[in-house]
């Protein structure tokens, strides 16, 4: 009798601890947000030109082949070689097809012809006859061998022409990109022959599934190479996550370890990538127009003027990456951007004296500039938040140095700003300008557009609000809340006690407004200060949203940084903000 107690104890255990287990995988592979990534379409059909190898490179590696994408008339003309542009190497993944290059390749081939083919770029694809590389290791060398001979052939193609390149900017897919890495560990490759590495929701850490020796051997052989060499190494590398839709390949494990690289590389989630802000799956990720469209117009503004080559200076490329990847202020990429700008002509000048202030342009037959004195203002608040609804590419924020009314140069503050999908936004901390005498924002005569400008100046106290998150065993029996009522532009929520991988919560956030006629658009942003694995979440209020709070990286031990829900929101609403713990997505990420 005891003995058949202790059998249905255990048996009930078994049976519990299935169900826990079932709950984590329904969370994995079902409890992200839905597929918001735009499909991007061929313009032209497609055309894959297989470029002819050496006879002996094509015996020693019979099933690998290499490609050039191109669409209609301007795959005609690459037919005759030799070839003119800049070339791209795209290495598909585990399983991968060498024809998944044609979405980046249709967008840049549509962004050469919007600039009259000043510059295009030629990519090139491999054909590694779709190895399960993921699962069975031992076609990895052989891979990485074929890619070095790839790079050779394809800078051949252009042999006699005036602006030659001498070495490829390579696209890695998923162990694509791992690959592409690995080309550094061949005892005879040239580091000089790639200039750029970017990898797409590729598992550098380590492998997902280490099913044998050769795999994991490789994968120690390409990180403890980068490790050791971090010094040496002057490759410009960018790791793209695709964030929790790609339950195939964790975030975590894309991140490029920070000992192997200080100034050359980046590793972020999709859903921070601005003009993206969407996570994508394994597979969407070569193909999401948002993302695709992101890294051409990085591609383009890589180009040097002079060699018509993708630039070999590595401040730069980095400070292009970071300015299309981690935060865009609305403006287009300069290398050198002027921070004094002319405010001259025929304008107004509109002095603004209250603490809190909206404009609504529509039809504006002149330009208006309005000027913020700060004097009165830093003696009573610590910060001024301005934002604009006017998402072009024009300055709009200047500040001016020991001006009374009107200035006739402003340092351009627009550079500092950041892009939301709805706004432009610029916060200030008064102290940190103890010389500018005058913020201006700047309104261009428009016509048939319309518009919305908002300032206010705030004390941090007043929009940095606490809030501790629930206990890992609570189970989403309690919750915490706060309420927000001081009619803000912008609040900074701090999650209080949270950093760890296995903790997971919903944030529910209830808006409630007074009578308004048109809609008002709400953002909340999770902000991780130690990962750049930000995701936004857009609400029309008024409304109940609901956020999942969950991480990619574990906060590291010597970061003292708080994790923030960053509101961006109207003053004509009230907002409260619910916070519970998820117990389903904790086994999520316990699971994944």
């Amino acid at each position: 009798m005891f003995l058949h107690s202790i059998n249905l104890w255990n048996l009930a255990f078994y049976v519990f601890m299935v169900f826990l287990a079932t709950l984590g995988l329904w969370d994995v592979f079902f409890g992200f947000e839905e597929n918001k990534c735009s499909m991007s379409y061929m313009f032209e059909y497609p055309e894959y030109q297989k470029i002819e190898l050496p006879k002996k490179l094509a015996k020693r590696y019979p099933a690998y082949e290499l490609y050039l994408y191109g669409e209609g008339s301007y795959a005609e003309e690459h037919k005759i070689l030799p070839l003119t542009g800049i070339p791209v190497l795209f290495l598909p993944g585990n399983a991968g097809s060498y024809k998944q290059v044609r979405s980046i390749g249709s967008i840049a081939l549509r962004k050469a012809e919007d600039i009259d083919f000043k510059y295009h770029f030629d990519f090139f694809s491999v054909n590694f006859n779709e190895e399960l590389v993921a699962l069975y290791g031992g076609s990895l060398q052989k891979q990485t061998k074929f890619v070095h001979e790839c790079i050779k052939t394809i800078l051949k193609l252009y042999k006699g022409q005036e602006f030659a390149p001498k070495s490829v900017a390579i696209i890695g897919h998923s162990m694509g990109g791992l690959v592409a890495r690995a080309l550094l560990t061949l005892k005879n490759f040239k580091h000089d022959l790639i200039n750029l590495l970017i990898t797409q929701a590729t598992p550098h850490v380590a492998p997902v599934m280490p099913l044998d020796r050769f795999i994991t051997d490789f994968y120690t052989t390409v990180n403890n190479y980068w490790i050791l060499n971090a010094r040496h190494i002057n490759l410009t590398t960018l790791s793209v996550a695709g964030g929790f839709r790609d339950y195939q390949v964790r975030s975590g494990l894309t991140f490029l370890p920070k000992l192997s690289h200080h100034t050359s590389a980046l590793s972020v989630v999709s859903s921070a990538v601005p003009k993206t802000w969407v996570s994508t799956d394994h597979l969407s990720i070569v193909w999401c127009k948002q993302l695709q469209l992101t890294t051409v117009r990085a591609f383009f503004d890589l180009i040097d003027a002079d060699t018509k080559q993708i630039t070999q200076n590595s401040k730069k490329k980095l400070s292009v990456l970071s300015h299309h990847f981690i935060r865009h202020p609305s403006k287009h990429f300069e290398e050198n951007p002027a921070i004094i700008s002319d405010l001259t002509g025929t304008s107004m000048w509109v002095p603004v004296k209250v603490s809190k202030w909206t404009y609504v342009a529509y039809n504006e037959s002149e330009k208006i500039y309005f000027t913020f004195p700060l004097e009165n203002h830093r003696k009573i608040y610590s910060h001024v938040y301005c934002q604009s609804t006017m998402l072009d590419t024009n300055s709009w924020i200047f500040a001016c140095i020991n001006s009374t009314s009107m200035c006739q140069q402003g340092v351009d503050l627009s550079w500092k700003a950041e892009l939301l999908p709805t706004i432009k936004f610029l916060t200030l901390r008064l102290q940190d300008y103890p010389s500018l005498s005058h913020l201006v924002v700047y309104v261009p005569s428009v016509h048939g557009s319309k518009f919305v400008v908002d300032c206010e100046f705030f004390k941090k106290e007043t929009r940095y609000i606490q809030l501790p998150v629930t206990h890992l065993f609570s189970f989403g029996l309690s919750s915490r809340k706060v309420v927000l009522n001081t009619n803000g532009l912008y609040y900074n929520l701090e999650l209080l006690n949270f950093g760890q991988i296995y903790q997971a919560f919903k944030i529910n956030v209830v808006s409630k407004c007074s009578a308004v006629k048109e809609e008002i658009t709400s953002i909340y942003k999770l902000h991780i200060p130690w990962s750049y694995e930000d995701s936004l979440t857009i609400a029309q209020a008024p409304s109940s949203t609901e956020i999942s709070l969950k991480l990619h990286i574990a906060q590291p031990e010597n970061d003292s940084h708080v994790a923030l829900l960053k509101m961006y929101t109207s003053s004509d609403c009230r907002y409260e903000v619910t916070i519970k713990t998820s117990f389903s997505q904790i086994l999520g990420q316990v699971v994944a």
